[in-house]
């Protein structure tokens, strides 16, 4: 069958002329010249049967149909692009494995422990992408993610790979030499504050039994590594995952200024669509991603004893 798709020189051209509102600059980027670029953008019109730039004295505008076709055109140009260099990597690869990860969980915790994968299966790349929230696989390239909360992803498997605890930290500049702080004293020092998590102080507090300070005061930070650095800088106190910061408090970069830490009923899983589960290149990763959060809680564990 005959597919009614136009020609891609045409849309490459009309995707970037609709991006620059300038036949001269379209030009340029295409190494074309301005009536060649014209010229297709003009047979992409014809093609349509619709225009899609209004032609003014000395300047050119989307037309409310080519304001939405530029918008669809940018979409899939950039899926067939990203396509295409996921076909090439297949070259001499034996698979590739498209994941999609919370953004601090990436590069604190699954980044740094990636070189043990690609030892023992240096066949297989693992492309990774931010995701903050749920997303429906169907509607995505990936073929896996990793998630945070609850097992409940309609239509796939969730594998637990381990929980969080929640812990204060801050600069060690921050204590003025003192190595562990009352409850009481949270008073005396700005709270930081991950936004996705507003209730994290006040459920800290209310364990402390401190029922004086508006856990919703001070500064607020989109993601954990902006409020890791403004932790290290000496901006307050934190709330953060512990995993999160091992690093920082194994070289005392930050400190644990308080005994008490908040266990989450939420943990991490590894999450993808039921019609993958057979998928050997998934079972790989699995296998490896499960074993290395085994092997992780271990040795968190013997470091508390």
């Amino acid at each position: 069958m005959r597919r009614k798709i136009p020609s891609i020189d045409a849309l490459i051209a009309f995707e970037a002329a609709a991006r620059h509102l300038s036949f001269t600059r379209t030009a340029e980027e295409l190494s074309l010249t301005q009536s060649a670029v014209g010229r297709q953008v003009a047979s992409l019109e014809e093609y349509l049967g619709t225009p899609l730039f209004n032609r003014h004295k000395r300047r050119i505008s989307l037309t409310e149909a080519g304001e939405l076709y530029a918008k669809r055109v940018r979409e899939n140009l950039e899926r067939l692009e990203r396509d295409t260099l996921a076909a090439m990597a297949h070259r001499n690869a034996g698979g590739i494995l498209e994941l999609a990860v919370i953004p601090t969980f990436a590069t604190r915790w699954l980044i740094p422990r990636l070189p043990d994968f690609y030892a023992a299966h240096d066949d297989i790349v693992v492309n990774l992408t931010t995701r903050a929230a749920p997303f429906l696989f169907k509607d995505t390239p990936f073929d896996a993610a990793i998630h945070f909360g609850d097992p409940v992803w309609p239509g796939s498997v969730a594998k637990y790979l381990f929980g969080e605890e929640i812990t204060a930290v801050c600069s060690p500049r921050l204590l003025d030499g003192r190595t562990k702080l009352a409850p009481r004293d949270i008073a005396d020092f700005t709270l930081l504050h991950q936004s996705a998590r507003p209730d994290a102080w006040r459920q800290w507090l209310a364990q402390a039994a401190v029922h004086d300070v508006d856990s919703m005061k001070g500064q607020r930070y989109e993601l954990f590594s902006m409020l890791v650095e403004a932790a290290k800088a000496g901006l307050g106190i934190a709330l953060v995952p512990r995993f999160l910061v091992a690093h920082e408090l194994r070289s005392r970069e930050l400190v644990r200024p308080f005994e008490l830490s908040l266990p989450s009923d939420k943990g991490y899983y590894l999450v993808y669509p039921e019609r993958k589960q057979n998928s050997p290149l998934l079972r790989t990763f699995e296998r490896w991603l499960l074993t290395t959060a085994q092997s992780y809680i271990a040795t968190e564990r013997r470091n508390d004893q």
